[in-house]
C-alpha cells in the first residue's frame, strides 16, 4: 500500500541512523523525500539507492552549523515542487565531553547545545508552516528523545533541548491545527545506530538493557515506522503527541530492573 503517493517529504541529517531509515521508509511508501545533508555527494549517493529500488530522492543543503541552511532547504525544495507536505526534523546532537551535570557541565556548551537543538526545530518548522498554510496542510514529525523525559545525572544541555522540543512539537499542533497541520513527536530510547555505539560502552548497554521491558535495543526502522504512521493519513486524528518509542522504557517500577536479578539469586 502507497501511503504517501504524491506527498512530498524533507527529512533532515538522513545519511545515516534514524534519518536514512525515515527518508528510506518515506519513499518506499511512494512520498518524494529530499534529504538534507551537509555532504551532498553521501546524500546523492543514497538518493540513487532509493531510485534504484523504485522510490524517487533527491537532496538539499544543510548544515546544522550554518544557520542560513534551516530555512533555505526548506525554500529550495518549495521552489522546486510548489510545497511541502512532511517534514521530519531528525537534527539532533549533544557533545558528552561537556554535557554533563550543573556542576561540572560547560556552561556556554549549554546554551551552545540547547540552542543548536531548539533552532533545527523552530526554524524549518516556521518555513515548512508558511507553505502548509497555503496549499491546505500536512505533518511535522519531531525526532526528540526519552531524554527530553527523565531527568539523568549528566547529559543536562541534551535533556533539556529534547524536553523543549516536546513541548514546542504541542504548541505547533495547537496553533496550526485548524489549518489542517499536525504536528507530533517521536522519542526514541537507545537506538542502534553508530552514533549510539560511539557514546555508550558494552558494559553500560548490558545494564541498561534491563530497564526495557521488550528486552532489547531498538533499530532505527522502528522509529521510521513510527515517523511513516505520523506522516500519512492513518494518524490524520493524532497530533500534538510526545510517543516515546521505547521498547517500555521508563514506564515500570524504579526496581524493575532489579526483579530479574533477584529472581536469579533466589
Amino acid at each position: 500500500m502507497n501511503l504517501l503517493e504524491n506527498k512530498i517529504a524533507l527529512v533532515t541529517s538522513s545519511t545515516r541512523g534514524i534519518g536514512l531509515a525515515c527518508a528510506k521508509k518515506l519513499a518506499e511508501h511512494k512520498a518524494k523525500v529530499y534529504l538534507a545533508v551537509r555532504r551532498l555527494d553521501a546524500g546523492k549517493n543514497i538518493a540513487n539507492e532509493i531510485i534504484a529500488a523504485g522510490g524517487w530522492a533527491d537532496v538539499v543543503y544543510f548544515d546544522a552549523m550554518k544557520h542560513e541552511t534551516y530555512s533555505a532547504m526548506i525554500e529550495e525544495l518549495i521552489a522546486k515542487e510548489g510545497k511541502i507536505d512532511i517534514l521530519v526534523n531528525n537534527y539532533g546532537a549533544t557533545d558528552v565531553k561537556v554535557d554533563f551535570d550543573l556542576v561540572n557541565g560547560d556552561t556556554e556548551s549549554f546554551f551552545d547545545i540547547v540552542e543548536q537543538n531548539m533552532r533545527s526545530v523552530y526554524v524549518p518548522s516556521k518555513s515548512a508552516v508558511q507553505s502548509m498554510i497555503k496549499t491546505g496542510g500536512g505533518s511535522i514529525i519531531n525526532i526528540s528523545s526519552v531524554g527530553g523525559m527523565f531527568p539523568d545525572v549528566t547529559r543536562l544541555a541534551y535533556g533539556t533541548a529534547k524536553a523543549a522540543i516536546n513541548f514546542i512539537t504541542k504548541n505547533i499542533a495547537v496553533q496550526y491545527a485548524k489549518q489542517n497541520i499536525r504536528c507530533n513527536a517521536v522519542l526514541p530510547g537507545y537506538i542502534e545506530t553508530d552514533a549510539a555505539a560511539d557514546n555508550m560502552s558494552p558494559e553500560f548497554l548490558s545494564t541498561f538493557i534491563k530497564t526495557v521491558p521488550l528486552n532489547r535495543v531498538g533499530k532505527p526502522e522502528d522509529i521510521a515506522n513510527a515517523v511513516l504512521y505520523l506522516a500519512s493519513d492513518m494518524s490524520s486524528f493524532i497530533t500534538g503527541e510526545t510517543i516515546p518509542v521505547a521498547g517500555g522504557f521508563g514506564l515500570p517500577s524504579p526496581m524493575y530492573p532489579f526483579y530479574g536479578d533477584m529472581k536469579s539469586k533466589g
